[in-house]
Formats: structure tokens, C-alpha cells, sequence
């Protein structure tokens, strides 16, 4: 569906319909949802996801409606979203597939294994990526460690996550030492990563250690900057994986990311998912 979430998706779903659930749900800024509603067509079992009722890309929502998920709009942001979802997943028999869903990050974890074999199993210094609900930092810090463990890399990459300085819970978590977290209302033009109490917050914390990675802020305008430069090159992006790019730049001039480092800059979703930050 022209996201990373599909990666994970497709084994999400695909442990729904062998456990035999009746309904799939999640709650979304929107590709997840898209997600979602795609696979959960085509295993033929009913969607439903929460969103936001306001500050989501039109073509995210278009894409589910098109196949056929149940959409339901919410007054409050993903986190309130995805905080009513696990109250109706409690009490119903409904089957969430939002990242705390054990089998999603399992899929997710193959963006590593087929970045690493493109590159010939030979790591890279640096991988940066977007940090929003922070599934693929869970994901990614996971596969890293079992593809050293069983010797397909000979070290581990360290991981620079990247967060819009609008929705900064982990940056600022990150920056006390991991000592004091506190959840933001969250405000970026970057919405795929518009998220201010992200659900696997422990689970990256053990990514970032595992990897000696780091955790950094970009503001938006530096996001549509490097968004700029990565639609110019032929490419093209959502504004929340041109967060990638941009953290590169940030902690190379800070001296974190060293000249002689490489580095993989991960993009997240494509460029027709958020029309509204080309053509507004």
C-alpha cells in the first residue's frame, strides 16, 4: 500500500486468520490503516480502524475506504485513539494489529534482513529512521541483535531515531538518560509520526541500548527541507521519512555521525501518501 507498515502487516493478519478472528482493528494516523484494511481484505476478515477526525492525509483515508474497512473518526489524537481501541479489544473479541502486536514487529524486522543483504551483510556505521509509535525501533533493534547473534553481521549498526520536534516524547526521554518520560501533545506536519505517548517506548528504549544508539528532534522545516532534496533526486516521500535524511544531516553537524561513518537513511512511506505537503 506504499508503506513500510504492509511489512508488518502481512504477518499481523496473517496470525489473525490462523487463530480464526472474527474482526481486526487498529488505530492510525493513516497508513497503518491502509495497511490494515488491504491485507484484511485479502484474507477476507472485517477491518475497523480509529483515527483522528482531523490532521490526517486524505489519500491515507481514501485508500482505506477503498477496501473496505469500517472507519471510525475520533475527537482526540492517536494516542486517545489507540487508548479507546485496547478498551474495546479488552472487552471484545476484536484482534488489534497496532505495533504492540508481537507478530507485526516480527514483520517489520525484514526491512533489516533485506537492507543488510543489499548491502552484502557488510553493517553500516549509522541506519536512521522516523520515530513515531517507534514499532520499527523495536523491530529493527531486535533484528540487529539476532543477525549478529547468528554471525550474518560481524557488529551492530548503532540506530538514530529520529523524531519531529513537535512530537518529542522519546528525544526528550533519550536526553535525561532514560530517566524521566513524560507523553507531549503532538503537533508536526509530519503526520505518519504525529505521536506523543508512542506505544513500544520500553521496547525501543532496549533497541537504543542494544545498538548504542542515539535520539534526536528535527523541526518541521527541516523535514520539508530534506523532503525536498529527496523528491528532487526522483525518489520522493511522505514529510515523516524525509526525517531520516534530516536527522543525518543534524548529527553529522553535530559530530555525532563522523565523516568517515556510513549510514543508511530509511524511508517510510511514499510520496502520494500526504499530497497535501507538495501541492498546500
Amino acid at each position: 500500500t506504499g508503506s513500510f507498515k504492509d511489512r508488518g502487516m502481512t504477518v499481523g493478519v496473517s496470525h489473525a486468520k490462523a487463530v480464526g478472528a472474527m474482526i481486526i482493528a487498529c488505530a492510525s494516523t493513516g497508513n497503518t490503516s491502509a495497511s490494515l484494511a488491504s491485507y484484511a481484505a485479502a484474507a477476507g476478515i472485517p477491518a475497523l480502524v480509529l483515527v483522528p477526525a482531523t490532521k490526517i492525509s486524505a489519500g491515507k483515508i481514501a485508500q482505506t475506504i477503498a477496501y473496505g474497512a469500517k472507519v471510525v473518526q475520533i475527537d482526540g489524537d492517536f494516542d486517545r485513539a489507540l487508548a479507546l481501541l485496547r478498551e474495546l479489544t479488552t472487552a471484545y473479541d476484536v484482534y488489534l494489529v497496532n505495533s504492540v502486536n508481537p507478530f507485526r514487529l516480527e514483520g517489520q524486522k525484514t526491512i533489516m534482513f533485506e537492507l543488510l543483504e543489499q548491502l552484502n551483510w557488510q553493517a553500516p556505521d549509522w541506519i536512521a529512521l522516523p520515530g513515531g509509535n517507534l514499532g520499527n525501533t523495536s523491530a529493527f533493534g531486535k533484528a540487529l541483535a539476532e543477525l549478529h547473534q547468528v554471525g550474518l553481521i560481524d557488529r551492530i549498526p548503532r540506530l538514530a531515531v529520529i523524531q519531529a520536534a513537535g512530537a518529542a516524547p522519546f528525544a526528550h526521554y533519550f536526553q535525561s538518560g532514560f530517566e524521566e518520560y513524560e507523553a507531549v501533545h503532538a503537533d508536526t506536519v509530519a503526520t505518519a509520526i504525529k505521536i506523543g505517548d508512542p506505544a513500544s517506548t520500553p521496547r525501543a528504549r532496549r533497541s537504543i541500548e542494544v545498538t548504542q544508539g542515539w535520539v534526536t528532534t528535527v523541526t518541521d522545516d527541516e523535514i520539508l527541507e530534506a523532503k525536498a532534496v529527496i523528491d528532487g533526486v526522483g525518489i520522493g516521500c511522505e514529510p515523516a521519512s524525509a526525517a531520516s535524511l534530516a536527522g543525518l544531516k543534524k548529527l553529522r553537524a553535530e559530530g555525532v555521525i563522523l565523516p568517515e561513518h556510513t549510514a543508511v537513511g530509511l524511508l517510510t512511506g511514499n510520496i502520494l501518501k500526504d499530497t497535501d505537503a507538495v501541492t498546500s
